[in-house]
């Protein structure tokens, strides 16, 4: 038995007709930067998102990088956000020499815990950055009002939560700006690397789209410092063709996780909190036990793939020591890098899989 973290081999299989003909058309057009599939794709983004605009670039990253470009953020200003996630959210903080402020997770959910925000804004506090991790959005209403109190921009990560849903609003709706990743293995994934910027503020969007193009709105003409961060006309080809998909696939990895966490639950394991107001659509089916080390080995012996989301969280990290982010500041986010585990989830993933895996775990965790 051998079962991956992620199979996009049969995805392509599901979609190859299509999907070779719709990278075929674009081959012929020759239009392979900002050609008409990128335009079609953003507007079908905006309207999915339930935003008014949609502006695609290279990378998840480099949407989070434009966004605090977007707000002119500066050497010395602040942006609160979590050391429970990718690198890439405080790593475009530092890249423009402003510091990451980070607040501990709530142990149940992993997303910012809002009761221990307000306490870390000071003057120089320009955004609150929450992640959306594994697919669910963070406590958004509170964060907004928190915000508006204090003249803050809110950014969302939602990078893992494409199609995910907070009181009955999508991801990258509910704050300024919301950030998406296309890489291969997230819920909507492109053949390479790409990402997007969503809002409804129409001088952000219209600056969003200078920076993400050298800074410019007309050829030569450059009115902003920006970015060579264009989405390639082949990668939005594609990404349409799979947009009309994601609900499907969503509700896959939903019914997925629903037999993980039944399967599970009789055994020493602790399984995501989905909230009531909320829907995840589970990019990641993360799990929590004693001996998590363990238990990967285990699996791995018996053909299961699994991942460590994260094992070292930012403020642990060489690249962001500063003297101010110490070991023991926030224990919720070490506790649960300790002992935090993903098993495979993708829509494909047979239940008997699942079933295959959830006995392995029970096996070793009793």
């Amino acid at each position: 038995m051998t079962i991956p973290m992620v199979d996009l081999t049969k995805q392509y299989q599901a979609l190859q007709k299509e999907i070779n003909r719709t990278i075929g058309r674009v081959l012929q057009s020759t239009q392979f930067i900002m050609g008409s599939e990128v335009e079609a794709f953003e507007k079908e983004m905006a309207e999915y998102c339930q935003t008014r605009f949609a502006v695609s670039c290279n990378s998840g990253t480099d949407a989070l990088q434009i966004c605090l470009m977007a707000i002119d953020i500066q050497p010395g200003d602040e942006v609160i956000t979590t050391p429970f996630t990718f690198v890439a959210t405080a790593e475009v903080i530092r890249l423009l020499k402003a510091r990451p402020v980070y607040v501990d997770i709530d142990p149940d959910t992993y997303l910012l815990d809002i009761s221990r925000i307000e306490r870390k804004i000071t003057k120089r506090t320009r955004a609150i950055l929450p992640v959306h991790l594994f697919g669910q959005c963070a406590d958004m209403d509170p964060i907004n009002e928190l915000a508006d109190r204090h003249g803050l921009v809110v950014i969302e990560d939602a990078c893992q939560a494409v199609g995910a849903t907070y009181r009955g609003r999508k991801a990258c709706s509910l704050g300024s700006m919301g950030c998406l990743s296309f890489f291969p293995s997230k819920n909507l994934g492109a053949y390479g690397d790409g990402g997007m910027v969503l809002t409804s503020d129409e001088q952000l969007a219209e600056k969003i789209r200078m920076i993400r193009n050298h800074g410019s709105s007309r050829r030569y003409y450059h009115e902003v410092i920006g970015v060579n961060s264009r989405l390639d006309t082949l990668q939005a080809a594609v990404l349409r063709v799979k947009l009309k998909h994601l609900d499907m696939w969503n509700e896959a990895r939903k019914d997925r996780a629903a037999l993980y966490t039944e399967l599970l639950s009789r055994g020493n394991v602790v399984t995501p909190v989905i909230l009531e107001d909320r829907s995840h659509v589970f990019h990641q089916y993360s799990i929590r036990v004693k001996d998590r080390d363990g238990l990967r080995k285990a699996l791995d012996e018996h053909g299961i793939t699994t991942a460590v989301y994260y094992p070292v969280p930012l403020h642990c990290q060489p690249a962001f020591a500063d003297g101010r982010q110490k070991e023991g500041l926030f224990p919720m986010t070490e506790k649960t890098a300790q002992n935090i585990l993903s098993l495979p989830m993708y829509p494909e993933l047979k239940e008997k899989d699942v079933q295959a895996i959830a006995c392995q775990v029970l096996s070793f965790t009793g």
